[in-house]
């Protein structure tokens, strides 16, 4: 083992599955490339799991990084802050007109205020119904909202009021409402489970059905959103509007943070003292943010995101008919895809590509996901496609 490996064994929790002399050591990252320790360069289809929305140290990111570190770099949410305000009415005004934003450090706390909002809206209603495959965070509401047994098994016993229904199933969810049901939580894009995507029939549905039962339509956009669709948020693919939004990842563009954002019926459902983060709303953080934001908002980009996910569809689906007999289906939309497979390699095929120098991921036996970063070029995607082309000829 390296250096760098025997003092992870050593001092770090091991909650990742990290496998010595195969996983890199990552040190320097530029646009959609990366570098380990010994200098190989990577070609990063993963985007940090979504995060690195406009790639590797964007110069504007890092100006708006260390301008704000050398003005402020924290202050306590008792006081005012410029760069959290500013990055409120941004959010409000590209997402949600008349709706409130609550600033986190990450996506499964965005989930919690949700949930809690959710719970504190409606005295007497406090369940909520998510779906299968679903995942939602590991704090301990939103891990058990999360719809896959594995995550949830050896932390009993569980909060209670969660129940899963089908994914893309409308009546498999109505079954599941009763008086108690304080809303209904869904990806609009499920990641963590494989990348399926929501059918519009059922998104508008829910939409339909929540209204009718007086329950809250909960959108986790943590992965999805951010313009990864090629949409600024995954449900504006089908003009259905949630009651309140859960965001994380890419919005810091490789800086912590979260944010729930509530419809205008629902922000003065918290009152002071009910829900409060210590480093939510960072200012450091909040002007990265708002770099990012307005490099995803200029005239173009999110048409040209779209552009890139069909010829990355494209791509996939020729290496689907150039090997049948192993890869079987793609899935997606935008630049948030999987290519299923017909045999449990997804493995082998993840660590082949790291040989051949690509970044991508295992979901379970059978399914490859990409997140790259938006910024990327068609030749760049072209690359990586070439590449996850060898690998499935060398299974």
């Amino acid at each position: 083992m390296s250096r760098t490996e025997q003092q992870e064994a050593e001092y770090i929790i091991n909650t990742y599955n990290r496998k010595p002399g195969l996983t890199p050591c990552l040190v320097r990252g530029e646009g959609v490339y990366v570098w380990d320790k010994e200098g190989k360069k990577y070609l990063d289809l993963l985007g940090g799991l979504a995060v690195n929305v406009i790639g590797h140290c964007h110069s504007q990111v890092v100006e708006a990084i260390c301008k704000q570190a050398g003005t402020l770099s924290h202050v306590s949410n008792i006081y005012y802050s410029v760069p959290q305000v500013k990055l409120a009415e941004q959010l409000i005004q590209n997402t949600m007109p008349g709706g409130k934003v609550f600033f986190a450090n990450s996506g499964t706390e965005a989930i919690e205020a949700a949930i809690k909002l959710s719970r504190r809206y409606k005295p007497g209603r406090f369940k909520i119904i998510s779906a299968e495959r679903s995942f939602h965070g590991r704090t301990l509401a939103a891990l058990t909202a999360t719809g896959q047994l594995k995550y949830r098994e050896h932390f009993n016993p569980l909060p209670e009021g969660f129940s899963y229904a089908t994914y893309n199933d409308l009546e498999s969810f109505a079954s599941l409402i009763d008086n108690q049901t304080a809303a209904i939580l869904i990806e609009p894009v499920q990641g963590e489970g494989g990348i399926y995507v929501a059918e519009e029939n059922f998104i508008r549905g829910l939409r339909e059905l929540c209204d009718r039962e007086g329950i809250l339509l909960i959108f986790d956009e943590i992965q999805s959103g951010m313009g990864r669709t090629g949409k600024l948020w995954a449900h504006q693919n089908w003009g259905v509007r949630p009651d309140l939004m859960a965001v994380a990842k890419g919005l810091g563009g490789g800086l912590p943070i979260g944010a729930l954002v509530a419809a205008e019926d629902y922000t003065s459902v918290f009152e002071p003292g009910d829900h409060a983060s210590t480093f939510g709303g960072n200012p450091v953080v909040c002007s990265a943010a708002m770099a990012v934001l307005k490099i995803i908002l200029t005239e173009g980009f999110l048409d040209d995101v779209h552009e890139k996910g069909l010829y990355l569809k494209k791509g996939l689906e020729k290496l689907i008919s150039s090997y049948p007999d192993l890869a079987a289906e793609y899935r997606g939309l935008g630049l948030m895809c999987a290519l299923e497979l017909k045999k449990p390699v997804a493995r082998q095929i993840y660590e082949k590509c790291i040989t051949n120098g690509l970044l991508i991921n295992a979901v379970g036996d059978t399914t490859l996901r990409l997140l790259p970063p938006l910024i990327i070029t068609m030749d760049e995607l072209q690359e990586g496609i070439d590449i996850i082309g060898s690998a499935l000829k060398e299974c």
